[in-house]
């Protein structure tokens, strides 16, 4: 009797879900529908998705989405089918608009130009929308569109305490919000924001129960790290996002001024407020730094205390790298694999991380690879 053909074995879906993220997918259904941001701060021009029980951020609104071979087909109001080249290859889930998104504050400011639902469970806030960096595009972080959202009026340009306290409220009893992130741009003070932010949280904190993770560059005196939990901050970033100076200097010239042996001094200091695990930072994957640079400086900072959370680079519509290719999915597959090893032999890890990005990680698939031997 003829043995049939074996099939193919099914691809992880780790790698997939690495692929996907890297190269967005074309979005074919009613315009706006689900919840998805355009431009602005954090995970802009994504969509969240749900694929197996696992939340991604998946670019959807970027020039190299609108050629990706992946494609979400809507199915209904918080359904899709994912599409690989024509092929279905799943069922997809994506949240829909919260329910405090529907209200507005006394002085007629809606909900959510205040603060931003992420992934399916995270408060988001740019307390302070606009940036001293970013006045001169010259000096710019080339990849941010901080600017952009205010440009837009889907923002104001501060936040008050009073107004992210009563969001907040609002997201947790209505919607089951579970943490809190606080960034901010960066103003020409020295504490680089940190005064605003534990303004920010001490407010939040004093209304509803909900941890909160502050993100700034690191300020010049190291006793804001004190300051900022005593104001009820549980988690801290401080974002690298490049880590060579090269690549600093051609991609964030006004940031790079803070040098790199700044920051290795800031997580030493706030690793002693906030503990090991619970400071982190972002690494975008896809600017021009080596697999070697970026998995070293995960090394040296993992070694530290400090979580680093890396993610693939999604260019951004009205930055000056839109049409900047993301990074390859090979090239990210193996990136995470031994980044996820060096998380492991720090004996770190995302499921201990109380609020923030690295606790939610939907914008990168690090926590997939975490688990494996």
């Amino acid at each position: 009797m003829r043995s049939l053909p074996l099939l193919p074995p099914s691809p992880d879906p780790r790698s997939t879900l690495t692929e996907l993220q890297a190269l967005g997918a074309r979005w074919i259904g009613p315009a706006g529908a689900g919840l998805s941001r355009v431009g602005g701060a954090g995970p802009s021009d994504h969509k969240a998705i749900v694929l197996d029980g696992q939340t991604v951020m998946v670019p959807i609104h970027t020039a190299a989405a609108s050629a990706s071979p992946f494609a979400l087909r809507a199915t209904g109001a918080a359904t899709a089918r994912l599409e690989r080249d024509g092929v279905v290859i799943g069922s997809v889930t994506f949240p829909a608009a919260p329910r405090f998104y529907e209200r507005t504050t006394a002085d007629g400011i809606p909900y959510w130009k205040i603060a931003t639902l992420h992934s399916t469970d995270v408060l988001a806030t740019t307390v302070l929308q606009q940036c001293t960096r970013y006045i001169d595009r010259d000096s710019s972080c080339q990849f941010c569109a901080i600017g952009g959202s205010l440009a837009a009026g889907r923002t104001i340009a501060r936040k008050t305490p009073a107004q992210l306290a009563e969001v907040a409220h609002a997201a947790v009893h209505l919607d089951g919000v579970r943490h809190m992130v606080m960034t901010t741009g960066t103003p020409a003070t020295p504490d680089r924001g940190a005064r605003l932010l534990a303004e920010c949280a001490a407010a939040v904190t004093a209304r509803v129960e909900l941890p909160i993770q502050a993100q700034c560059e690191p300020p010049a005196d190291d006793a804001w790290f004190g300051r900022l939990k005593d104001a009820g901050v549980v988690s801290l970033g401080m974002h690298l996002e490049a880590v060579t100076d090269e690549v600093r200097r051609t991609i964030m010239p006004g940031k790079a001024e803070v040098p790199l042996a700044r920051y290795f001094a800031a997580f030493e200091a706030a690793v002693r407020v906030f503990g090991r695990g619970q400071v982190s930072t972002y690494i975008l994957a896809g600017l021009g730094d080596s697999a070697r640079d970026i998995v070293a400086t995960c090394r040296a900072v993992a070694g530290m205390g400090v979580y680093p959370f890396v993610v693939p680079f999604v260019p951004i519509r009205g930055t000056p790298l839109e049409t900047h290719p993301p990074p390859k999915p090979a090239f990210m597959t193996q990136l995470l694999a031994e980044v996820a090893a060096v998380v492991r032999e720090g004996g770190l890890s995302q499921a201990t991380i109380k609020a923030g990005c690295g606790k939610c990680g939907a914008c990168s698939t690090l926590r997939a690879y975490e688990g494996a031997a």
